[in-house]
Order: structure tokens, then C-alpha cells, then sequence
């Protein structure tokens, strides 16, 4: 019997059936084929059974499949739905590992994409000089974040790595031997543990928690993905004739987690504390890793060859310093000084870790306070190498360790600190009328804000002091200065580079934590001195639009353009994806960033700044999610400009670095797009005059697609019937983040709900309106107004729109108004039913104006497999979409509404507890997250 199997008429086996398609087909039919055995093994024929009977009856005759799901009773309807979500892991693993092999197989016939990129800049004849100024000025940055959209446990994660080393295991020993005997042993054993292993989590983790989660990708990028690519880099520069110092850092990582504070009351001073002192415990560890390579390998003799002076100076200095050194190493070692000098940077290494611990000073030559010193140690080595013989290694082995320490530090990511705006006007309010000067400061203007915050900026006298009184919530905010100060005092100043200012409405919101840091003693535009960055974060679509606006006044005043002088002229700017796109549309949102990155490019380069903008780019599309590469490729020309950082969060996490050889692709893909923009796309690709005819008909499609989201979310009925129509209220109860899902002191409405919920729930439901809701009235409007050419000219050849309606058409896909009917009929109630129908039209209504544009008869027409592989998952999610219906409608009915975290409004009965059902509605939500490939 095929178990849990794609089969022919489904998946189009017939087609490419040598294919690497075909093989990936035959490992997910083995899987499934294995789980089968599973079920049996551990919960009995019946349930397999059933499972069979569902997925076929599903195909069948759909209203008698959910009228039986409907049925079950609630223990029953739980092990289906983790029979159904543990084949959407292992499917989404098995896919995983086959694009690690295509890759693999495509980088050694035509090489990877740095290859690609020098091709294309050498056909093109930059000149040697040019190529080397970008490369200087390429800071690549991914941070990683803590947004809740990982539904997976790592305890499930880990066992689906199992199966993929086994998998790529059993796939390199044939490659090497031949036909190899497949051990299905191991896969059962792997399978019988991710089924004994609960797939919900007990408890929300804190800070700490999810600190601990990206510190397991920091370091599996630092073992093996990111040296590859460092090297790949300095290799690919090398070719097109610049050779780069080991020292420097195109990519650097970065992190919220410990420093977000937006929102999220569990980030306090001592979090923050505990996630640098757990970065900094595996950063160290895993310099140690390097360091006993170095050990083993570096065993040049001085009796062989010359030692340089710099480097026995440096190691008789440290001997002298370090008496932690054994003395064996000191005597067997003697004459082997690069293994003597990397045993006394493993012991600084461990007076680190001591000091850290227990809170000490630092002691110049016996422990390291940040990176700088350790690299300084390294390259001494390195150095010495290739001037005695040994270059061959100073350019391989010492290289790459130096450039991989270069790029992760001891603190393995740069942590950025988040706080929302008005956080930090309370506080000055506060000390503004202690000092006298300003007894209603909530009532200036922003102007009137903005010459006393200029002014204090650029004054001498404190404005407070260590214990000026404040509200709890105000010394919360207050501290953080504080605890920034402390921590690159304690760990290094490049720990934390960066505060982002949430929901940056006007210069004066920049001002107030300017004014703030200064009382902290991290900035004085005097000296001038900053040891941290102002990032202001524009999140709504008025403040995008009057973005340059804001940084022209912004570097216009002096103290502030001073402390920019001093972070060396680097002016950051963060774009909001998520909440611009909630507020305004996809269509709208999209292109008001567009937008807002030519003003601020143009503005930067009017005040002499370089420009760094941080995409605050969410998981899915509907959170300004896709493919990087090709957003990368899409911005205005001039904006990127070797400097980016780019969010990574949730599940995005884990499908882009859980495997190394996918780790490897998705960096090497952004170094390369971004060493491609900065090099070749410094001008526009099309003349000046088409690209304004393609602005103006984009401004047609996004004032029309904006009328349309506008008319739906300001529909009053529109929040009775989100929360009617999606499980969002369950998102709490995943326990999958430290943040609350809404916003303090937002009510129950969706105004302050955040987007990953808004998002989360409309995908649960399959309706996925943020993905493209408005995209269709938005194209209709301008095809109607005679601009249908231009509509299809614009997909042609600009990257920009061409990008915008790929990832459009990729939602509508996923969109099925099928299975959404079957939550609003079941859920709804009738008044609310003409917000679906709303929905509907739209839907049409986007389909066919894509399609018309895009020239295929249907969506992803032209990409088959895709198409195929969508259908698939198809079959397997009904069924989970029909238990969650079911389950939803119990839960209900039962009166549990609000226990889950996320309060519905109008619930008229009081929580109740039944974990069994809430625990069952949970795992139909993790099967669907599982089967969606993301979770919002």
C-alpha cells in the first residue's frame, strides 16, 4: 500500500521522470511511506487507515470529507493533524535537501553567484579601482530577529535535520560507491522520536530563549556557510584584480534579540546583559574551535624558518603576561612560535570568559575587551607567515580564520536596541519639568520640539541625573542608555552600533533619544563623539512619503550632522515593510518604499551621508517577504551602495540556514546581488523618460489599489469579521515569541494588532489578504485609463514591478477562496458574509488582471514544477482545514475564546479550560504553518 505518498495523477509524475524532480518525488513517497509505518507502529492500523481514507475521500468528494472531519471526536482529530503536519516537516525538509544537491550540482558545472556577478562586472569593464572603493565599502548586515513566526520547536527542527543528513548521507555514499543499501532503520528511528516529541510548546520563551534559538544558526553559519562565502568573496575580488585584507568585514551579523524593546516588556537592562554574555560564551567557543585547528596545523618550526620580529616581541610579551600558559606548551613548543602564540589567545580567550563571568575589568594583555585586539593577534601571525616562506597559508588557512573572526566578532552578532518614539518624549517630559524649563512638554508642536531638543543637544549642562525620579515605564527607558554604555565598556564598542527609533513620525522623535544617549555620556556632538547610531524607522505610509523630508531636516541641524560625522558620515534609515503594508495595501506600501529610497538616496548625497537603509522585511509577501536577490536587484539605482541589512525572522530563519549548502546559497546570494547593485547599478537602467511614464502609471495602480484596502479595512464590520473568520485568537497559545501579538493599550479592534497576527490569520484561513488584496482594482484602473501597454512594458523590463507582481501572483496561488469559504460558512455570521463576497471580487478581479499582464492562461503557468508542488500540498492541507473549521467551531462554542492570548472581541461567554481541544485546534495550526511554508 503507498502511505502518505504523492501520487501520479496529483504531482505529474509521469513528466521528467529521470529528473531531479523524480528523485525528489521518490524520497518524500519513502518518507511518507515510512511515516505510514510509524502511525501504525505507534498509535495502531487505524489511524493509518484513516489517514488513507481522509486523504482519498479529501480528493473525492470534499463536503462528505469535512463532514466526517467534522465528526471526530477531539483525541482522534489530534493525531490526525499531527499525522498530517509531521508529513508537511518531513516534505518540507526532503525538498529542502534536494535544493542543497541542485545547488551543489549547478555550482560545480557553472560555478555559484559571485561567479555569475564577476562575469557580469567584468563584461561590463569596471575599472580595477572601482571594483576595490566598492569593496571597501560593502557592510552586508542580515539581523536576525525574534518576530514570532517560527511555529516549529527546535526539538522538532533538530530531528528534521536528522533525516536530512541521513538523506544527503545516503545520496553522497552512492555517489561515491555506487547503489548503496538505504537505511530505513535510522529514518524509523528519526521518525518514531519526532512523533514521540511534542510539537507544542509548554511555555513562551523569554528573550533568553530565543537568544539561545539564533545563537544555533550564529554558530552553524560561523562553522561552515559563512567562511565559505568570505572566501568565495575575497577569491571572486581577487579574480577582477583587488586583493582585500583579511581584516575587513563586507558581511557582519546582526541581531534584536535582547535589544527589541518595542512593546515587548520582557527586554529589560538584565536581558540584555544575559543574551551578550550568552553570545559572547559560544562566540568565544567557537574562536577556540578555530584556534585548536590552528594548533595542529601551524606547526612551522623557527629552526625551519624565520619568525618576524613583531611576532616574537608580541609572544615573549605575552608569555611574561600569561603564566596560565602549561608550562609543557611553553617547553614543547618552544621553537614552534605560531602554535605558542595561538595557546596564549586561547588563554586570553579563557581570561575573557572568566571576566565576562564574573563582571571584572579588563586587563590589557591578559583578556580581550571586543574583536580588535584578537584580529590584531591573528594577523601578527598571518603576517609573519608571508614573510618567511609560509604564504600559501598566511592567504588560506590564517586568512580565512581572520576573515571569519572579522565578521562574527566574540559577541557573534551586533545587537541593535529598539524603542518606540513617544517611549522617549515620556521621559523627557519628566525631566523637562524637574529642571523647570518646560512644564508641558506633551503640548509643544513638533517644531516648537525640535528647537529644544536641537538646543539641549548642543548645550553642556546634564539634564538629568542617576536618580532623577521617573515613572517605572520612564526609568525603563531611561536605563537602557545606561545599560547600552555598560555594555561596550564591558564587552567591546561594536556589541551595539545602532538604536532604532520605532515609528519615527518627525526629527524631533531622532532628537529625544539623541538627548537621552547624551545624558547616558555615549554621544557628544562637541567632541564630536557617537558611540552609537540614530536609525529612524518609517513605518506608516506618511512618514515614507515625507522620509526625505525628514532627513534633510534632520542633517541640517548641526549637533545631530556632527554626531553622523562622527559614526563616519554613515546616516542609517530603517523602511518599514509590515506595518505599511497593514495600514496601506501591498500595492501602496510597496511602492512607497520605492519611493521613499530615491528621496533619502538623493538627500544623503545632497548633505555628502552615505546611506545605509535596514529592510525591515517580514517573512511572507504580505510582510514585504520574497526572494532577496531579486528585491535587492529591484531598488532605485544609487541606493545601494555596498551598505544593507535586511531582517531575518521565524521560519524564514530556519528554511534559509538550516541546511549548510542552503545557508551558503542564501548569503552568497545577497553578497553577490549586493556587490552587482553597487558596481553596475549606480544609474538608471532605462532613460530618464520612460522611468517617469512608469512612475506615473504605478501611481495610477497604487491610488486605486489604496482606495480599495482602504474601503475594506475601514469597514466597521471588517474586525467582528477577521476574528469570526481566522484562528488569530490562538496565536498566543503557540508560545511561539516573547512579544505580545498587539500593541499596549490598543483595544480590541485590529488597529493594534500587529502584522504578523493580521497576517497570520488571514493565511490560517487561506484568504492571505495582505498578499495581494487591492493588487487587481489597482491594474484594472490603469489598464482602463489606457496605460495596459505600459502595464505589460513594465513587467518586461522593470525589475522593480516585475518583482512586485511576481510575488503577487506567488499569493494568489496560495490564496484558496475554496477552503475559505468553508471558515466563513461555518464561522461567520450572516450579516458579515458580503465582507467574503468583497473579497472575492477582489480576488477575480487580481487574477485576471495578473494574468492579462503576465500573458499565462493560469498562475504559475511558468513555472510548472512550483504549480505542481502547490497542488500537492493542496491535498494534504484540506483535511487539516477542515478539522481546524470543526475545532474552531467547538472551541467556541465551549466559550474558550480569550484564553489563547490574542482576545477575540464580542465573546459573551467566560474562558473556560480544555487543553485537549486547544491542544488539538494548535496542531492543526502548526500543520497548516508547516504546509504554507510560513506562519505570518
Amino acid at each position: 500500500m503507498s502511505e502518505l505518498t504523492y501520487h501520479p495523477d496529483v504531482d505529474g509524475a509521469s513528466g521528467d521522470p529521470d529528473g531531479a524532480d523524480a528523485a525528489l518525488r521518490a524520497d518524500i513517497r519513502r518518507l511518507g511511506g515510512l511515516l505510514g509505518q510509524t502511525l501504525a507502529r505507534q498509535e495502531g492500523r487505524g489511524l493509518l487507515d484513516l489517514v488513507e481514507e481522509v486523504r482519498a475521500l479529501v480528493r473525492s468528494d470534499a463536503e462528505t470529507a469535512a463532514v466526517k472531519l467534522g465528526g471526530l471526536d477531539v483525541s482522534t482529530a489530534t493525531l490526525l493533524a499531527r499525522a498530517f503536519s509531521t508529513y508537511f516537516h518531513l516534505a518540507n525538509i526532503t525538498e529542502q535537501v534536494h535544493r542543497a544537491r541542485e545547488l551543489r550540482r549547478r555550482r560545480a558545472l557553472h560555478g555559484g553567484w559571485l561567479d555569475a556577478t564577476a562575469k557580469l562586472i567584468a563584461e561590463r569593464n569596471v575599472p580595477a579601482s572601482e571594483i576595490a572603493a566598492a569593496a571597501r565599502r560593502l557592510a552586508i548586515r542580515p539581523v536576525f530577529t525574534a518576530h514570532p513566526t517560527e511555529a516549529a520547536r527546535r526539538s522538532i527542527l533538530t530531528k528534521l535535520r536528522g533525516v536530512a543528513d541521513q538523506l544527503d548521507g545516503e545520496f553522497a555514499a552512492a555517489a561515491l560507491y555506487g547503489e548503496t543499501a538505504l537505511n530505513d532503520r535510522r529514518l524509523s528511528e528519526l521518525l518514531d522520536l519526532l512523533w514521540q516529541t511534542d510539537e507544542l510548546r509548554l511555555d513562551r520563551p523569554d528573550p533568553t530563549d530565543e537568544a539561545r534559538n539564533a545563537v544555533y544558526y550564529l554558530r552553524d553559519l560561523y562553522d561552515d556557510a559563512a567562511p565559505q562565502v568570505l572566501d568565495d568573496l575575497a577569491e571572486t575580488l581577487k579574480r577582477l584584480g583587488v586583493e582585500t585584507a583579511p581584516t575587513t568585514r563586507p558581511l557582519t551579523f546582526g541581531t534584536w534579540i535582547g535589544g527589541d524593546r518595542d512593546g515587548n516588556p520582557y527586554v529589560t537592562p538584565t536581558v540584555t546583559r544575559d543574551v551578550l554574555l550568552l553570545q559572547h560564551e559560544h562566540g568565544i567557543r567557537a574562536v577556540e574551535a578555530a584556534l585548536e585547528d590552528l594548533i595542529l596545523e601551524v606547526s612551522v618550526s623557527r629552526r625551519l624558518r624565520g619568525v618576524s620580529l613583531d611576532l616574537s616581541a608580541s609572544l615573549a610579551k605575552d608569555l611574561d603576561a600569561l603564566g596560565e600558559v602549561d608550562e609543557r606548551f611553553r617547553r614543547v613548543n618552544a621553537e614552534e612560535p605560531y602554535r605558542l602564540k595561538a595557546r596564549c589567545i586561547r588563554a586570553k580567550l579563557a581570561n575573557t570568559r572568566t571576566r565576562l563571568a564574573k563582571g571584572t575589568e579588563h586587563v590589557p594583555g591578559r583578556d580581550y575587551r571586543g574583536t580588535r585586539d584578537l584580529v590584531a593577534d591573528l594577523e601578527l601571525m598571518r603576517a609573519s607567515l608571508a614573510r618567511n616562506a609560509g604564504q600559501l597559508t598566511a592567504v588560506g588557512r590564517l586568512a580565512s580564520v581572520i576573515r571569519t573572526v572579522s565578521a562574527f566578532g566574540l559577541h557573534l552578532a551586533t545587537m541593535d536596541v529598539r524603542e518606540h518614539a513617544d517611549a522617549h518624549h515620556a521621559v523627557l517630559a519628566q525631566l523637562f519639568t524637574q529642571v523647570g524649563e518646560v512644564t508641558n512638554y506633551a503640548s509643544l508642536s513638533r517644531a516648537e520640539r525640535i528647537a529644544l531638543l536641537a538646543k539641549e543637544l548642543t548645550g553642556r549642562r546634564p539634564l538629568s541625573s542617576a536618580d532623577s525620579p521617573l515613572t517605572d515605564a520612564a526609568r525603563k527607558t531611561y536605563d537602557v542608555f545606561g545599560t547600552i554604555r555598560t555594555a561596550q565598556e564591558r564587552f567591546g564598542e561594536d556589541v551595539v552600533e545602532s538604536y532604532i527609533v520605532s515609528m519615527t513620525r518627525g526629527v524631533d522623535d531622532v532628537l529625544a533619544a539623541a538627548v537621552l544617549a547624551r545624558e547616558a555620556g555615549l554621544v557628544d556632538p562637541h567632541a564630536p563623539r557617537a558611540s552609537i547610531g540614530f536609525v529612524p524607522l518609517l513605518e506608516t505610509i506618511a512618514e515614507l512619503r515625507a522620509g526625505g523630508e525628514i532627513l534633510d531636516e534632520l542633517l541640517s541641524l548641526a549637533p545631530y550632522r556632527a554626531l553622523v560625522r562622527a559614526r563616519g558620515d554613515v546616516q542609517e534609515v530603517m523602511l518599514g515593510y509590515s506595518d505599511s503594508n497593514k495600514e496601506a495595501g501591498i500595492t501602496t506600501s510597496q511602492w512607497a518604499i520605492h519611493k521613499a529610497q530615491r528621496s533619502l538616496r538623493d538627500v544623503a548625497a545632497k548633505h555628502g551621508v552615505r546611506l545605509r537603509l535596514f529592510h525591515g522585511r517580514g517573512g511572507t509577501v504580505g510582510r514585504g517577504g520574497g526572494p532577496t536577490h531579486e528585491a535587492i536587484l529591484a531598488q532605485p539605482y544609487g541606493t545601494l551602495d555596498g551598505a544593507i541589512k535586511v531582517t531575518e525572522q521565524g521560519e524564514v530563519i530556519s528554511d534559509k540556514y538550516t541546511l549548510p549548502a542552503l545557508a551558503r546559497e542564501n548569503l552568497e546570494l545577497t553578497v553577490a546581488a549586493v556587490l552587482q547593485a553597487t558596481l553596475l547599478h549606480t544609474t538608471p537602467r532605462q532613460p530618464e523618460e520612460e522611468l517617469a511614464k512608469w512612475d506615473s502609471s504605478m501611481t495610477v495602480v497604487s491610488d486605486a489599489a489604496f482606495v480599495k484596502y482602504r474601503e475594506l479595512v475601514e469597514n466597521p464590520q471588517l474586525p467582528e469579521y477577521f476574528w469570526a473568520a481566522t484562528p488569530t485568537e490562538l496565536l498566543g497559545a503557540l508560545n511561539i515569541g516573547s512579544r505580545p501579538a498587539k500593541r499596549p493599550d490598543s483595544g480590541a479592534g485590529l488597529g493594534g494588532l500587529r502584522a504578523i497576527p493580521w497576517v497570520f490569520g488571514w493565511t490560517q484561513s487561506r484568504q492571505i489578504v495582505p498578499g495581494w488584496f487591492g493588487v487587481g482594482t489597482g491594474l484594472r484602473a490603469a489598464r482602463e485609463a489606457g496605460l495596459g501597454d505600459d502595464l505589460r512594458e513594465m513587467f518586461e523590463r522593470w525589475h522593480f514591478f516585475g518583482t512586485f507582481l511576481s510575488n503577487v501572483e506567488m499569493m494568489l496561488a496560495k490564496t484558496d477562496l475554496t477552503i475559505a469559504r468553508g471558515y466563513v460558512q461555518a464561522l461567520v455570521p450572516d450579516p458579515l458574509l458580503p465582507i467574503f463576497d468583497t473579497i472575492s471580487d477582489e480576488y477575480e478581479r487580481s487574477v485576471a488582471e495578473v494574468l492579462a499582464i503576465t500573458g499565462e492562461s493560469a498562475l504559475l503557468e511558468s513555472q510548472p514544477v512550483l504549480h505542481r508542488t502547490l497542488g500537492v500540498r493542496d491535498s494534504y492541507l484540506e483535511p487539516l482545514h477542515h478539522l481546524q473549521v470543526a475545532l474552531l467551531r467547538q472551541y467556541r462554542d465551549a466559550g474558550l475564546v480569550g484564553r489563547a492570548g490574542v482576545t477575540a472581541p464580542g465573546s459573551r461567554r467566560a474562558p473556560t479550560t480544555d487543553p485537549t481541544l486547544e491542544r488539538a485546534l494548535l496542531t492543526t495550526v502548526n500543520g497548516i504553518a508547516a504546509g504554507m511554508r510560513n506562519t505570518g
